[in-house]
């Protein structure tokens, strides 16, 4: 048995102490100061994240301050989300972890087998799905769900389970999102589109492309009970001994310093 800490917070944060937390952890484990750490969260309130490389200038900043969501650019890679009615899980590892190990694919594949058995007890029977093909189709959409990821976690073939990894000197973080129920479209209503008609058919799109998971179940779990599930999904996968656990005085002073340093900065913000 190999122990890892488990970081339950059923008390949401917003999404650019969200995004600190995960930088101050992903610290901390690379340093050695903590164990490999699974970490399961939420937003409040509702918020749009964008990728690290994504520009500023696909989101409609007008539209978003209307709806009262707030905006941070992730640490890691990909498209926009709009986070709400979901579970989130983080991953920290150190860079010479088994999961860690090979390329971004290889880590991808690996920890993509302990979100399938977390989404088996809930009930599901989903794919993981390789996109190498696909992520050469040099697409334009803004939309994380509407752009393939390298190992896609779908059910009847749409995308459920949509996740991004940055990788450090001493080590890696990989996060994700697991959307419960709501309308996986409403991020179209945050981004830029010339006119109402393609914001329209951007939607249909995304819905065609995308599912929560109230979508496909009838009776869907609740936030404690997906992430119960994901929790046993990495513990029998990965032959792991998990202990419930809390952010340290270090982490919380780290994260502290990466709000003001990063994610709450606009010059971070607003840098592509």
């Amino acid at each position: 048995m190999r122990q890892w800490r488990v970081i339950y917070e059923s008390k949401f944060n917003n999404g650019r102490r969200n995004m600190a937390i995960d930088g101050a952890i992903l610290d901390a484990v690379s340093q050695g100061i903590q164990p490999p750490t699974l970490r399961l969260y939420g937003w409040q309130p509702m918020c749009l994240s964008i990728g690290y490389g994504q520009s500023i200038a696909e989101v409609d900043i007008d539209r978003l301050t209307d709806h009262g969501w707030h905006i941070v650019r992730r640490p890691t890679g990909g498209k926009a989300i709009l986070h709400g009615d979901e579970l989130t899980y983080s991953v920290s590892v150190p860079i010479d972890h088994d999961l860690a190990l090979g390329d971004v694919v290889e880590s991808y594949r690996r920890i993509s087998r302990g979100l399938l058995r977390a989404l088996y007890h809930i009930g599901l029977s989903p794919q993981s799905e390789h996109q190498g093909d696909a992520l050469r189709d040099k697409t334009k959409s803004p939309v994380c769900f509407e752009v393939p990821s390298h190992y896609e976690i779908t059910v009847d073939t749409r995308k459920l389970l949509g996740s991004a990894q940055v990788r450090r000197k001493g080590g890696i973080l990989q996060h994700g999102t697991l959307p419960l129920h709501g309308d996986v479209a409403r991020i179209c209503d945050a981004l830029i589109f010339e006119t109402s008609a393609d914001r329209e058919q951007a939607k249909i799109k995304v819905h065609s492309r995308a599912v929560t998971l109230a979508d496909v179940m009838p009776q869907p779990p609740s936030w404690e009970q997906a992430s119960q599930a994901v929790e046993r999904g990495f513990s029998e996968t990965f032959d792991l001994k998990m202990a419930r656990g809390e952010l340290s005085a270090w982490e919380i002073q780290r994260a502290d310093e990466l709000l003001i340093a990063q994610f709450d900065n606009p010059e971070w913000t607003n840098k592509r």
